[in-house]
C-alpha cells in the first residue's frame, strides 16, 4: 500500500443510534450517529406495519369492472 493516501481506520469506532442503542464497528470515523438501527428497525424487530392491501386492490378491481361495464353498454348503443 501506498503511504499516506488512507485514511486512518478506527477498529474500535462506536455507533450510536437515535433509540439508545450503541455497538462498536471498524470504521474510518471514530463516532457514528444513526437514525435507525437493528434494534430498532421494523424489518428486525418484527414490529411492521401491514397496509390495507386487499381493501385497495377490491376497490381498483371495484372501479376497473365498473369502467368495463360502461363501456360495454356504450358499445352497445353504438
Amino acid at each position: 500500500m501506498k503511504k499516506d493516501i488512507h485514511p486512518k481506520y478506527f477498529p474500535n469506532a462506536k455507533v450510536t443510534c437515535a433509540c439508545g442503542n450503541s455497538f462498536t464497528v471498524g470504521s474510518t470515523s471514530e463516532k457514528i450517529e444513526v437514525e435507525i438501527c437493528s434494534n430498532c428497525h421494523p424489518f428486525y424487530t418484527g414490529a411492521d406495519k401491514l397496509l390495507d392491501t386487499a381493501g385497495r386492490v377490491n376497490r381498483f378491481k371495484s372501479r376497473v369492472a365498473k369502467t368495463a361495464t360502461a363501456k360495454a353498454k356504450k358499445t352497445a348503443q353504438a
